[in-house]
């Protein structure tokens, strides 16, 4: 099979797409033929020998794929071989096949193409297991999201309104908050032209935001933080401008205000119940039409680095995914 490898850590102009074996099946886990594959930031993170993980080399970037399950190894019930899955993996997915644990599938709606299953899980499972269960956000509260054009924060949008919250977008351009807004942002706020803090404070009356869902970091950060309501709850989702912030802790203090961080990820190993039970309620929702994937741009396998390349320099409103 073909497969994009990272052989040292650099820049993902340095993958190479290569001819490699196929890999081999374990009990309780499951072969894929990966259709389509989404690209996060995480990957980007991967290849620079930034993330929380680094693999050993060569590895393939990739944390999520659909496609048709090909082979199933010993114990497994479900999925059967020819069933269309969702998958979710801490690496190995820019590849023509992918063996991860049974567990760790879905199967895809009826309906669903594989390029909207492959641009699902991490976006709307972030935003879900975040707005959901880390932050406990309630309806009526006032939800503001920064890079709300982005994969995540779209998807966090669409679900803040879904979850009956009063969504405020935050992002950089007209273009950007006009999509935004399509998903359901109540209100914008675009912080290359006006000041994010002055503009959070009169479009919540003084109150501020009951929860900030940030997926930026940085100087948003810096001025988000300080216009967090009472008892409000700060959730980082990550740091896509490349400068990891700092709390001051006295403003925690003022206005009883929690930071809540989110490491999805971890819950694949740590609790998937957690996992399980999102999926279970965003497929329910997608399956009624309340979802809707906005798919950006679609690379074929071997442009990756040129996928990722167009995520990093933030040209995408959505998701991009690499197909067959």
């Amino acid at each position: 099979m073909k497969a994009v490898l990272c052989h040292a850590f650099g820049s993902p102009g340095d993958l190479k797409l290569e001819e490699i074996a196929s890999p081999p099946v374990s009990a309780g886990e499951v072969k894929i033929r990966v259709r389509a594959r989404g690209v996060n930031f995480p990957d980007i993170l991967l290849v620079q020998g930034l993330y929380q993980l680094q693999p050993p080399f060569p590895f393939s970037p990739g944390l999520e794929v659909a496609g048709d399950v090909i082979e199933v190894g010993a114990g497994v019930e479900a999925p059967r071989v020819g069933d269309r899955v969702i998958a979710t993996m801490m690496y190995g997915g820019f590849a023509e096949e992918a063996v991860v644990s049974a567990a760790l599938t879905l199967p895809m709606p009826a309906g669903m193409s594989y390029e909207h299953g492959a641009g699902f899980p991490l976006v709307y499972g972030t935003a879900h297991v975040g707005l959901a269960h880390r932050a406990q956000l309630q309806a009526g509260e006032i939800l503001l999201v920064l890079g709300a054009a982005g994969g995540v924060g779209l998807a966090a949008v669409e679900l803040g309104r879904k979850l009956g919250a009063r969504v405020i977008a935050a992002a950089s351009t007209p273009e950007k908050l006009a999509l935004a807004h399509a998903y359901g942002a109540d209100q914008t706020i675009n912080y290359t032209s006006e000041n994010l803090r002055d503009r959070i404070k009169d479009l919540t009356s003084g109150a501020g935001a009951d929860v900030v869902f940030d997926p930026v970091g940085g100087d948003l950060f810096d001025q988000a933080v300080r216009r967090i309501a009472w008892e409000g709850r700060y959730l980082v989702i990550g740091f896509a401008s490349g400068r990891i912030p700092s709390l001051p802790a006295n403003i925690a203090l003022l206005k009883n205000a929690s930071l809540v961080g989110l490491f999805w990820g971890a819950y694949l190993q740590r609790d998937p119940a957690v996992i399980r039970d999102s999926f279970a309620q965003l497929m329910q929702w997608y399956a009624a039409g309340a979802l809707k994937p906005h798919i950006h741009e679609t690379f074929p396998l071997a442009e990756a680095p040129a996928a990722l390349r167009a995520l990093m320099e933030r040209r995408a409103l959505g998701k991009i995914v690499l197909t067959v």
